[in-house]
């Protein structure tokens, strides 16, 4: 999520690529464990297969928030290292929360790949997986921050932020339990809940947190910082859910299935506050149907609604108002960084 001002060079995406080869070599041989051959190969197979695999946007937005962070000075070898380990442990604090979310949601595929418990002989180890995953991140950042003055906070950065994820995860599993499909529980307000917790802290004010913390600046400063970004993170997951019903799969990537997963989505929770009820009836006995014939009634009902025209006028008042709240930062660095996350975003169509 990087703007043109402060993208990553393919120079450095490698060499970002090549901190997560060192890392990976000294995770499968930490000595406070003692290893057998089976066990280094499992490891090594596992963080091959989960971590490195994704498009990499929320570690790569730990160097580019740094960079910019710094205002044009070009970065010495050691922080872009520093950098890239930091960005490093988010993209391994996405791997677990992304494992044990297949198991949860009886996932079949992910980045286009069997997940990891449908592999053959992994099953339900991958629960065990996802913990170690986790536990790898505060042996990253011992060995390689323990000495510096922003640890501690680290350490509570990441904390703190896998509770919230955890609780948003427990919100959105709880809201659509087995045999409970009950539309008049999506209300907004549920679904601000749930895109805050689940996804906003970790997948927007994570990387920049680090960032900051990094270039030496306190956290409880940057209020500003972080309620500009979980904002952002909203904005993106409402742009996901508008894309699963109207995004070409070809440039998504994907067929979209959340009418017919029952999901909380943006779309859905529109649309019950702006149907009539007949409408409300349509969408009651249709949603949530895993036939064509359901999922073409609800989307028809959706274009009645003009739910195109509800996200256009949307995405255009929230354009306006990050705008408006980044241009009132003090900081120009810190505009850098907010700008190139939200020129990432805006209008994407995939």
């Amino acid at each position: 999520m990087a703007s043109q001002a402060g993208a990553v060079s393919l120079n450095q995406k490698q060499k970002f690529m090549d901190v997560y080869t060192v890392l990976k070599s000294e995770l499968v041989k930490d000595t406070l464990f003692e290893w057998t051959d089976d066990s280094r190969q499992w490891v090594e197979r596992m963080l091959d297969y989960n971590v490195p695999g994704g498009k990499l946007n929320r570690g790569l937005a730990v160097i580019d928030s740094y960079n910019l962070l710094q205002e044009g000075r070009d970065l010495t070898e050691d922080e872009l290292f520093l950098a890239s380990v930091l960005g490093w442990c988010v993209e391994w604090f996405q791997a677990y929360f992304l494992v044990h979310d297949d198991i949860m949601d009886n996932s079949t595929t992910r980045r286009g790949q069997p997940c990891w418990y449908k592999l053959p002989k992994v099953g339900m180890i991958a629960v065990n997986d996802g913990v170690i995953l986790r536990n790898h991140i505060p042996r990253i950042l011992k060995k390689y921050f323990r000495d510096k003055p922003y640890y501690v906070n680290l350490l509570d950065v990441f904390n703190e932020i896998e509770f919230l994820t955890a609780s948003g995860q427990m919100i959105d599993l709880v809201t659509t339990l087995q045999g409970e499909k009950d539309l008049s529980k999506y209300t907004l307000d549920l679904y601000r809940r749930i895109v805050l917790f689940k996804t906003s802290y970790y997948s927007f004010y994570l990387p920049v947190a680090c960032a900051l913390l990094m270039a030496g600046e306190k956290l409880e400063d940057h209020d500003l910082v972080k309620d500009a970004l979980i904002k952002m993170g909203e904005y993106f997951q409402i742009q996901d859910d508008y894309l699963d019903c109207y995004g070409a799969p070809e440039t998504i990537g994907k067929i979209g299935t959340d009418i017919e997963d029952f999901k909380c989505s943006w779309m859905v929770v529109k649309a019950v506050e702006k149907c009539n009820e007949g409408q409300r009836k349509i969408l009651y006995e249709n949603y949530g149907m895993e036939n064509h014939a359901s999922v073409a009634k609800v989307k028809a009902l959706y274009n009645d609604l003009d739910l195109k025209g509800v996200f256009e006028e949307y995405e255009s008042s929230v354009y306006k108002k990050l705008t408006a709240t980044i241009e009132a930062h003090s900081s120009p660095a810190v505009q850098a960084v907010l700008k190139s996350f939200l020129s990432k975003i805006y209008k994407r169509e995939k």
